[in-house]
């Protein structure tokens, strides 16, 4: 069966508007509800990390909280100990994308402290979307998207519509006046069109073969939409 990359910050903080260090990494439903989807119909998952390192889950993301109750925070554990392909990465910068008939990449605010400006993924995201390959991309991880140059300079993704964790869906987190930059912004200053949904609610946007996703909530429901169309 072909394999999918799930490209994982490797970061274990994110720095705020003061210095602060921030304790997170990946969120674990936006990795572990697309695994199960990818893994249910047999496909591989290969991770792959910045420098291969392994990749540090964000603590709160396992809340009872954040998963809708105890129950819910104990299936997403079990899910993420059975996800074993995140302890054993490969080197982002040692990726061959024609290996891959699907790219994805989950949020979590990792991604805004090492992906944002991770060249390496940037090449990465620019070839995956001029390959025409499915590419998703969830929640924070869309802050990766502003690393991507075209050969002249652009950014590949100026002029497509897509979305990602809100300016509305932070300062309910409590992190909009903490952060040095909101996501939302920078994806609307870079020339994407950015389609706000109601915060924490399930939004997927799809333009070509770029498929977004809002928030955690949006992950499954984004995982569905590029096994269409690998099936397509």
């Amino acid at each position: 069966m072909a394999k999918i990359l799930f490209v994982v910050t490797g970061a274990d903080h994110w720095t705020l508007a003061d210095g602060t260090p921030h304790p997170t990494g990946f969120w674990a439903e936006e990795a572990v509800a697309p695994y199960e989807v990818f893994k249910e119909v047999g496909y591989e998952v290969v991770v792959a990390t910045p420098g291969g390192v392994v990749p540090t889950v964000d603590r709160g993301s396992l809340a009872p909280e954040f998963n809708d109750g105890q129950a819910g925070a104990d299936r997403v554990a079990a899910g993420l100990e059975a996800f074993g392909e995140l302890r054993h990465p490969v080197a982002l910068e040692n990726v061959d994308l024609d290996a891959y008939a699907a790219v994805f990449y989950p949020g979590g605010h990792g991604p805004m402290e090492d992906l944002a400006v991770d060249a390496g993924s940037g090449r990465l995201l620019a070839r995956a979307l001029a390959s025409g390959r499915p590419l998703g991309v969830v929640c924070h991880a869309p802050a990766a998207l502003l690393a991507a140059r075209t050969d002249d300079g652009r950014n590949p993704f100026a002029g497509y519509r897509l979305t990602g964790f809100t300016n509305a869906e932070e300062a309910q987190a409590g992190f909009a006046d903490r952060a040095k930059w909101l996501l939302q912004d920078r994806l609307t200053e870079i020339g994407t069109d950015f389609q706000e949904g109601e915060p924490w609610a399930p939004n997927v946007v799809a333009d070509r073969n770029l498929v977004t996703g809002q928030n955690p909530a949006s992950a499954a429901p984004l995982a569905r939409e590029l096994l269409g169309r690998l099936s397509a």
